[in-house]
Protein backbone atom coordinates (compact mmCIF):
# COMPACT_ATOMS: atom_id res chain seq x y z
CA UNK A 1 0.00 0.00 0.00
CA UNK A 2 1.18 3.51 -0.82
CA UNK A 3 1.51 6.17 1.88
CA UNK A 4 2.43 9.85 1.81
CA UNK A 5 4.91 11.01 4.43
CA UNK A 6 7.56 13.60 5.08
CA UNK A 7 11.04 12.39 5.89
CA UNK A 8 14.41 13.58 7.18
CA UNK A 9 17.44 11.94 5.60
CA UNK A 10 20.04 10.71 8.08
CA UNK A 11 22.53 9.00 5.77
CA UNK A 12 22.93 6.47 3.00
CA UNK A 13 25.26 3.66 2.01
CA UNK A 14 26.06 2.41 -1.48
CA UNK A 15 24.24 -0.73 -2.60
CA UNK A 16 25.28 -2.29 -5.89
CA UNK A 17 26.64 -0.15 -8.71
CA UNK A 18 23.83 2.40 -8.92
CA UNK A 19 21.63 1.94 -5.83
CA UNK A 20 21.72 3.03 -2.19
CA UNK A 21 20.14 2.15 1.13
CA UNK A 22 19.01 5.32 2.91
CA UNK A 23 18.16 5.77 6.58
CA UNK A 24 15.25 8.22 6.79
CA UNK A 25 13.31 9.39 9.84
CA UNK A 26 9.72 9.62 8.63
CA UNK A 27 6.71 11.45 9.98
CA UNK A 28 4.41 8.45 9.48
CA UNK A 29 6.60 5.46 10.38
CA UNK A 30 9.54 6.65 12.45
CA UNK A 31 12.99 5.41 11.45
CA UNK A 32 13.00 3.40 8.22
CA UNK A 33 15.52 2.03 5.74
CA UNK A 34 14.76 2.47 2.04
CA UNK A 35 16.41 0.84 -0.94
CA UNK A 36 16.59 3.30 -3.82
CA UNK A 37 17.51 1.89 -7.20
CA UNK A 38 19.42 3.63 -10.01
CA UNK A 39 19.91 6.80 -7.99
CA UNK A 40 23.66 6.86 -8.67
CA UNK A 41 23.43 6.29 -12.42
CA UNK A 42 24.30 8.89 -15.04
CA UNK A 43 20.60 9.12 -15.93
CA UNK A 44 19.36 9.82 -12.41
CA UNK A 45 19.32 13.64 -12.82
CA UNK A 46 21.45 14.02 -9.68
CA UNK A 47 18.79 12.51 -7.40
CA UNK A 48 21.59 11.47 -5.05
CA UNK A 49 21.60 15.10 -3.85
CA UNK A 50 18.26 14.39 -2.16
CA UNK A 51 20.02 12.04 0.26
CA UNK A 52 22.46 14.46 1.85
CA UNK A 53 22.24 14.61 5.68
CA UNK A 54 19.11 16.32 7.05
CA UNK A 55 17.47 16.85 3.65
CA UNK A 56 13.71 17.30 4.11
CA UNK A 57 11.67 15.11 1.76
CA UNK A 58 8.09 14.66 0.62
CA UNK A 59 7.71 10.98 -0.19
CA UNK A 60 5.22 8.42 -1.41
CA UNK A 61 6.36 5.07 -0.03
CA UNK A 62 5.47 1.42 0.01
CA UNK A 63 5.27 0.29 3.62
CA UNK A 64 5.11 -3.20 5.09
CA UNK A 65 5.20 -3.64 8.86
CA UNK A 66 8.18 -5.56 10.22
CA UNK A 67 9.86 -5.42 6.83
CA UNK A 68 13.56 -4.57 6.94
CA UNK A 69 13.88 -2.63 3.69
CA UNK A 70 11.10 -0.42 2.34
CA UNK A 71 10.78 1.23 -1.06
CA UNK A 72 10.06 4.76 -2.25
CA UNK A 73 7.60 5.32 -5.08
CA UNK A 74 8.03 9.09 -5.41
CA UNK A 75 10.16 11.71 -3.69
CA UNK A 76 11.01 15.37 -3.89
CA UNK A 77 12.67 17.96 -1.71
CA UNK A 78 9.99 19.23 0.69
CA UNK A 79 11.64 22.56 1.43
CA UNK A 80 15.10 23.24 0.01
CA UNK A 81 17.92 24.58 2.13
CA UNK A 82 19.53 27.80 0.99
CA UNK A 83 22.54 27.85 3.33
CA UNK A 84 23.33 24.39 4.75
CA UNK A 85 24.76 22.89 1.52
CA UNK A 86 26.93 25.95 0.83
CA UNK A 87 28.12 27.02 4.30
CA UNK A 88 30.92 24.79 5.61
CA UNK A 89 30.01 25.58 9.22
CA UNK A 90 26.37 24.57 8.76
CA UNK A 91 27.33 21.55 6.66
CA UNK A 92 29.63 20.32 9.43
CA UNK A 93 26.92 20.84 12.03
CA UNK A 94 24.39 18.93 9.89
CA UNK A 95 26.77 15.97 9.55
CA UNK A 96 27.39 15.99 13.30
CA UNK A 97 23.67 16.12 14.10
CA UNK A 98 22.89 13.33 11.63
CA UNK A 99 25.39 11.12 13.48
CA UNK A 100 23.71 11.99 16.79
CA UNK A 101 20.34 11.01 15.31
CA UNK A 102 21.67 7.73 13.92
CA UNK A 103 22.90 6.80 17.38
CA UNK A 104 19.69 7.74 19.19
CA UNK A 105 16.69 7.27 16.88
CA UNK A 106 15.55 3.65 17.13
CA UNK A 107 11.76 3.56 17.06
CA UNK A 108 9.99 2.42 13.89
CA UNK A 109 6.81 4.21 14.95
CA UNK A 110 5.49 7.72 14.42
CA UNK A 111 6.31 10.43 16.94
CA UNK A 112 4.75 13.65 15.71
CA UNK A 113 6.19 15.93 18.39
CA UNK A 114 9.73 14.67 17.79
CA UNK A 115 9.39 14.88 14.02
CA UNK A 116 8.08 18.45 14.22
CA UNK A 117 10.92 19.43 16.56
CA UNK A 118 13.54 18.03 14.17
CA UNK A 119 11.89 19.51 11.08
CA UNK A 120 11.71 23.00 12.60
CA UNK A 121 15.21 22.75 14.10
CA UNK A 122 16.79 22.09 10.73
CA UNK A 123 14.88 24.96 9.20
CA UNK A 124 16.35 27.11 11.95
CA UNK A 125 19.87 25.85 11.20
CA UNK A 126 19.43 26.88 7.58
CA UNK A 127 18.22 30.38 8.54
CA UNK A 128 20.21 31.25 11.66
CA UNK A 129 23.04 33.73 11.17
CA UNK A 130 24.70 35.04 14.34
CA UNK A 131 24.28 32.01 16.59
CA UNK A 132 25.60 29.28 14.27
CA UNK A 133 28.59 28.20 16.45
CA UNK A 134 26.26 27.40 19.37
CA UNK A 135 23.58 25.61 17.38
CA UNK A 136 24.72 22.00 17.89
CA UNK A 137 25.09 22.49 21.65
CA UNK A 138 21.63 24.02 21.96
CA UNK A 139 20.21 21.28 19.74
CA UNK A 140 21.60 18.44 21.87
CA UNK A 141 20.14 19.96 25.03
CA UNK A 142 16.70 20.42 23.45
CA UNK A 143 16.77 17.02 21.76
CA UNK A 144 17.37 15.29 25.10
CA UNK A 145 13.82 16.30 26.10
CA UNK A 146 12.39 14.10 23.34
CA UNK A 147 14.71 11.27 24.35
CA UNK A 148 13.32 11.45 27.88
CA UNK A 149 16.27 12.78 29.84
CA UNK A 150 16.22 16.57 29.52
CA UNK A 151 18.29 17.93 32.45
CA UNK A 152 16.36 19.49 35.31
CA UNK A 153 19.30 21.80 35.91
CA UNK A 154 22.86 22.26 34.72
CA UNK A 155 24.25 20.21 37.60
CA UNK A 156 22.51 17.09 36.32
CA UNK A 157 24.40 17.55 33.03
CA UNK A 158 27.90 17.97 34.36
CA UNK A 159 27.74 15.49 37.24
CA UNK A 160 28.70 12.78 34.72
CA UNK A 161 31.72 14.76 33.57
CA UNK A 162 35.25 13.93 34.70
CA UNK A 163 35.68 17.39 36.16
CA UNK A 164 33.67 20.25 37.61
CA UNK A 165 33.24 22.97 35.02
CA UNK A 166 33.92 26.62 35.68
CA UNK A 167 31.14 29.07 36.42
CA UNK A 168 31.56 30.40 32.86
CA UNK A 169 30.85 26.96 31.34
CA UNK A 170 27.84 26.47 33.60
CA UNK A 171 26.52 29.86 32.53
CA UNK A 172 27.11 28.96 28.89
CA UNK A 173 25.08 25.74 29.19
CA UNK A 174 22.30 27.65 30.96
CA UNK A 175 22.26 30.18 28.10
CA UNK A 176 22.00 27.37 25.54
CA UNK A 177 19.07 25.91 27.46
CA UNK A 178 17.07 29.11 27.80
CA UNK A 179 17.78 30.99 24.56
CA UNK A 180 16.23 30.19 21.20
CA UNK A 181 18.34 29.12 18.23
CA UNK A 182 18.22 32.68 16.92
CA UNK A 183 19.21 34.50 20.13
CA UNK A 184 22.94 35.09 20.30
CA UNK A 185 24.87 35.34 23.55
CA UNK A 186 28.47 35.65 24.66
CA UNK A 187 30.51 32.50 24.07
CA UNK A 188 33.99 31.30 23.14
CA UNK A 189 35.48 28.24 21.49
CA UNK A 190 36.53 27.02 24.93
CA UNK A 191 32.96 27.32 26.20
CA UNK A 192 31.63 25.28 23.30
CA UNK A 193 34.35 22.64 23.46
CA UNK A 194 34.02 22.00 27.20
CA UNK A 195 30.23 22.19 27.19
CA UNK A 196 30.00 19.74 24.29
CA UNK A 197 32.30 17.28 26.10
CA UNK A 198 30.03 17.48 29.14
CA UNK A 199 26.83 17.03 27.13
CA UNK A 200 28.25 14.07 25.19
CA UNK A 201 29.23 12.44 28.51
CA UNK A 202 25.66 13.11 29.68
CA UNK A 203 24.28 11.33 26.58
CA UNK A 204 26.65 8.40 27.05
CA UNK A 205 25.45 7.99 30.62
CA UNK A 206 21.85 7.85 29.45
CA UNK A 207 22.32 5.73 26.30
CA UNK A 208 24.54 2.69 26.81
CA UNK A 209 25.16 2.08 23.11
CA UNK A 210 25.98 5.71 22.28
CA UNK A 211 29.70 5.16 21.68
CA UNK A 212 32.13 7.61 20.10
CA UNK A 213 31.31 10.34 17.58
CA UNK A 214 33.40 10.24 14.41
CA UNK A 215 32.27 13.63 13.10
CA UNK A 216 33.24 15.66 16.15
CA UNK A 217 36.86 16.17 15.07
CA UNK A 218 35.78 17.71 11.75
CA UNK A 219 33.17 19.83 13.49
CA UNK A 220 35.75 21.26 15.88
CA UNK A 221 38.29 21.87 13.15
CA UNK A 222 35.72 23.87 11.14
CA UNK A 223 34.14 25.81 14.01
CA UNK A 224 37.30 26.57 15.94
Amino acid sequence: MLHKTKGIVLNYIKYSDTSIIAKIYTEAFGLQSYIVNSVRSSKSNNKIALFQPLTLLDMVVYHKNNHGLQRISEMRCAEPYFAIPFDIHKTSISIFISEILLKTLKEETANQELFDFLFHSFHALDKVEKNVPNFHVSFMLRYSFYLGFFPEDVKSVWQHSLYKPSDAIIQYIENCMKHTYFESFASTNLHRREALDIIIAFYKNQIESFGDLHSISILREVLE
